[in-house]
């Protein structure tokens, strides 16, 4: 039996007017250091978000929480962040920015798969 790593993850959050504070969570961000893993997925609601802003950009949001995905795989897709390391890419990814995408407050645990974590929490957290 292999030993369990730890992990750290947040809740990716969509917050259409940031003046109301009104938000649902869209997204998991996953990091574990002993795997060098960084990871997000994302679902989101249209639903929600259309009801909590109907002038809401779809468009706009999706495309915000695929490029959190991109920074994720690092490469040509990171952006400015292409070159750094799995651990510095979530700790980009986790600092508070006043947008319509937001990460949320960072959890730790314990895993033997960050990869099945990542679907395990996208699935108890988001959907």
């Amino acid at each position: 039996m292999s030993e369990r790593d730890v992990f750290e993850y947040a809740v990716l959050r969509v917050v259409p007017r940031v003046e109301r504070g009104e938000c649902f969570n869209a997204g998991v961000l996953v990091y574990c250091h002993a795997k060098s893993f960084v990871a997000a997925r994302i679902h989101l609601d249209e639903r929600k978000l259309l009801a909590l802003d109907p002038a809401a950009d779809v468009v706009g949001v999706r495309a915000a929480l695929r490029a959190v995905e991109g920074v994720c795989h690092g490469g040509d897709g990171a952006g400015q962040a292409a070159g750094d390391d799995a651990g510095r890419r979530f700790r980009w990814l986790i600092a508070p920015r006043s947008t319509v995408v937001q990460p949320g407050v960072v959890h730790s645990g314990l895993t033997r798969d960050p990869e099945a974590e990542v679907e395990r929490l996208l699935d108890v957290l988001v959907r």
